[in-house]
């Protein structure tokens, strides 16, 4: 016998494909614009090494990622692209916010001010309100297993 979902569901299942379309729209003009890979996304990598980078990251930043940049840029918006597409269309919706949970925290790593500028604690956090308020969505999804309601993995299983 078939459940009706519940109002937290839906509402879940709701937000899930509403934040669908921040990940397609960054992956689509990262893969298709011809600015990000081949430029852009360089400029964003010495100001993290530069300005931003946890400590630790900036190695990984440096030695692995700039060396290899138009590689990587595409990398990132094919990431944001398929992690839309899971979210839109609640297919393989947790191996989908893994995979953008681990890209958010490469994200934040890579753009967060490492301790020591002399800013107050609150600007660390506004600092990423970008990412941080998506990675805490995917978790969330992960979580709600989002794709079950108005998703294709509910049909599945």
């Amino acid at each position: 016998m078939a459940t009706t979902p519940s109002v937290l569901s839906k509402t879940i299942a709701g937000v899930r494909i509403a934040t669908s379309t921040f990940f397609l729209l960054f992956g689509e003009y990262k893969v298709a614009g011809p600015g990000f890979a081949h430029g852009g996304f360089q400029t964003y990598l010495h100001d993290y090494i530069a300005n931003s980078a946890v400590s630790f990251y900036r190695p990984v930043l440096s030695g692995l990622v700039l060396p290899h940049a138009v590689f990587f840029g595409y990398v990132v918006g094919v990431i944001e692209l398929l992690v839309g597409v899971s979210l839109l269309l609640g297919l393989w919706v947790r191996p989908g916010c893994v995979l953008g949970i681990l890209f958010l925290l490469n994200l934040t790593l890579a753009a967060w001010w490492d301790a020591g500028h002399g800013v107050p604690l609150w600007r660390y956090f506004g600092a990423r309100l970008d990412t941080v308020p998506l990675l805490l969505l995917l978790v969330i999804f992960l979580a709600a297993d989002a794709g079950r309601v108005w998703g294709l993995d509910g049909r599945r299983g």
